[in-house]
């Protein structure tokens, strides 16, 4: 210590009791201080060149680096057939109902079975015939009594002819002779007309294909007696020709028209039959507001009457837009497609889907095919958002 001036020196203070402690603490202070001081003026540099910096750069140019990218198209139009699918059962396009068209009797035979073609005129079944032919040989002795009787009064007749020129008969007896003649000729003609008409009935006691065809169903077995009541004994499709009755919506049938192409899939199985319709339904079912349309196929043993089957009518071709399935979305208020509009925001455009095929869905209502449509991620989006859209060629635009 000087004790002159009576100042105390710095070492000569920290030598002093407690002094030294203080001393340190301030010194730690004046520290954090310091670096506290440093650190707001690296955040205040920091905040500078991140705001300062951004509002030198041109306007918008960071929004346009943060929107998400979306490949669109312009679908344009092109000329796609109109398709319509349905659903139906498989039938015979001519069915005949064969039952037994004489006074019936007791079968002996059955000569088909379902699947079998037949003739015009072909026998399907056998009936016993026992007594109607005995009833036929009677009608026929008749036959021949009635002319010994015709005979013998021609005879008659000539030998009175020769008599009443000489007048050992009169003319009276002359003109019974001849009235006994006609008798007897008029009985010939009918015991011939009944000998026809039992042999008419013998001929349709047996049971005989009205048309040539394919027999579909059997319902008689030989033992069985069977009557003008007993019902449809066998089934049969008219030239083995089938056909699909398809149901369809009145929207649907209104455009149609016989002789449109079709192509028909019996369930459980893969393969497809080319068909034409060819009569469409003049009526409309009120209660379901369907009707049917009746597509012609060719015979062909996968094609059993009674099945169900769907079937695609090509029913003339329309200029739609058409899309990738990507491009359409749906839910619970319908189907819908994102279309980039002004300012490149999205907005949601519903969408009636028409044929769907494998280069597409053709769009029937609500696209005029000059629209930058979404491709995809059409479920990322939300209406209003801006995005930057990618313009994908479309080799299809017309």
């Amino acid at each position: 210590m000087n004790y002159e001036s009576g100042q105390v020196s710095g070492e000569e203070r920290l030598a002093l009791p407690g002094y030294g402690d203080e001393g340190a603490d301030r010194a730690r202070t004046r520290r954090r201080w310091l670096i506290g001081g440093a650190l707001a003026l690296l955040a205040l540099v920091g905040a500078w060149w991140m705001f300062g910096h951004k509002k030198a750069a041109p306007a918008g140019a960071g929004v346009a680096a943060q929107l998400p990218s979306v490949t669109v198209t312009v679908p344009g139009r092109q000329t796609v057939d109109r398709q319509i699918s349905a659903t139906g059962s498989l039938a015979a396009k001519r069915e005949m109902p064969v039952g037994v068209a004489g006074e019936g009797g007791l079968v002996r035979q059955v000569l088909v079975e379902p699947g079998q073609w037949v003739r015009a005129g072909q026998v399907l079944a056998l009936v016993d015939r026992s007594v109607q032919v005995q009833t036929a040989n009677s009608l026929a002795a008749q036959i021949n009594v009635a002319r010994s009787d015709l005979s013998i009064a021609q005879s008659e007749l000539d030998r009175a002819q020769q008599l009443v020129d000489r007048g050992f008969i009169s003319k009276a007896d002359l003109q019974r002779k001849a009235a006994t003649r006609d008798a007897a000729a008029a009985r010939v003609n009918v015991a011939q007309a009944t000998f026809a008409e039992a042999r008419a009935r013998n001929g349709r006691l047996d049971i005989r294909a009205p048309a040539a065809g394919l027999v579909l169903t059997r319902q008689v077995e030989p033992g069985q007696i069977v009557s003008s009541g007993s019902g449809v004994l066998f089934r049969m499709a008219m030239g083995g020709e089938m056909e699909m009755r398809a149901l369809m919506a009145e929207s649907d049938l209104a455009g149609l028209r016989p002789g449109a192409r079709a192509s028909v899939v019996p369930v459980g199985s893969s393969r497809q039959f080319a068909g034409t319709v060819w009569q469409v339904s003049p009526v409309i079912d009120p209660q379901s507001r369907q009707g049917i349309a009746r597509i012609q196929l060719r015979y062909d043993p996968a094609l059993r009457p009674g099945g169900f089957a769907t079937a695609t009518v090509v029913s003339g071709a329309a200029t739609v837009p058409l899309l990738p399935e990507s491009a359409v979305q749906s839910d619970r208020t319908g189907n819908y497609v994102y279309v980039v509009g002004a300012e490149n925001r999205v907005q949601r455009r519903p969408v009636k889907i028409g044929t769907v095929n494998d280069k597409g869905v053709s769009i029937a209502q609500g696209l005029s095919g000059t629209e930058k449509v979404v491709l995809a991620a059409g479920a990322f989006l939300n209406p209003g958002q801006q995005v930057k859209p990618v313009l994908q060629a479309n080799g299809n635009r017309t």
